[in-house]
């Protein structure tokens, strides 16, 4: 199994080359948000939302004080939105409060935000603060299942297993893994016939695998 994580790691890289998150963003703040916003909503949805968003919110001390009822109308074409204001200025007063309102570089410090979960704070420290985390989030769980790499029922344990495999340059390969299966290896319709991954996958043009539990 190690050899073979080792085959599909170096074809993922060498075919993404340094791929990062589509998700728009400046700096750590207006990453986390968008992080907690993408929760099972798309990318180009955020991505649509947040240029007004921030514009309105710049920082995350402006962020802490917003009134609830306008930013749930800024983030009205992004799924879950009551729940999602909700947690964002909660984020935002815990990060000004206990923070020092800089944005903590620790999965445990950052999981204690609301809204944020293993996932998210993981994409957060890879993505801004270049660290080795991989995040698992339904593209990435449903490759690893597919290429055999793990038959865990949930996305923490996929996680774990796929830690252990891979060990190094976990945050490329999260975005590899993600771009993957984004655009070929699909829920629905999966590119079999134009994957570079086929020959070591065993779930070829077979139904799909069912979502993870969360």
């Amino acid at each position: 199994m190690k050899n073979k994580a080792q085959h599909i790691k170096t074809r993922l890289l060498n075919h993404f080359g340094n791929p990062s998150t589509e998700l728009r963003y400046d700096n750590a703040y207006q990453l986390l948000v968008a992080v907690i916003l993408s929760a099972q909503c798309t990318d180009a949805r955020v991505n649509a939302t947040t240029p007004a968003l921030f514009a309105l919110y710049p920082s995350i001390e402006s962020l802490a004080q917003a009134n609830l009822t306008q930013l749930k109308e800024c983030i009205k074409s992004i799924s879950y939105p009551n729940n999602k204001a909700k947690h964002l200025i909660k984020m935002a007063q815990k990060v000004c409060s206990h923070f020092g309102g800089v944005i903590p570089h620790t999965q445990e410090e950052l999981k204690t935000l609301p809204g944020v979960g293993q996932k998210s704070a993981n994409v957060v420290l890879s993505v801004c603060f270049g660290q080795n985390y991989l995040a698992v989030d339904t593209h990435v769980f449903r490759v690893a299942h597919r290429l055999g790499l793990s038959q865990a029922k949930t996305p923490l344990q996929t996680e774990k297993e796929l830690s252990v495999l891979f060990e190094s340059d976990l945050a490329r390969l999260h975005h590899a893994l993600i771009l993957f299966g984004r655009y070929t290896c699909k829920a629905l319709k999966p590119l079999c016939k134009d994957c570079f991954l086929r020959d070591l996958c065993m779930h070829k043009a077979k139904s799909s695998i069912i979502s993870p539990k969360t």
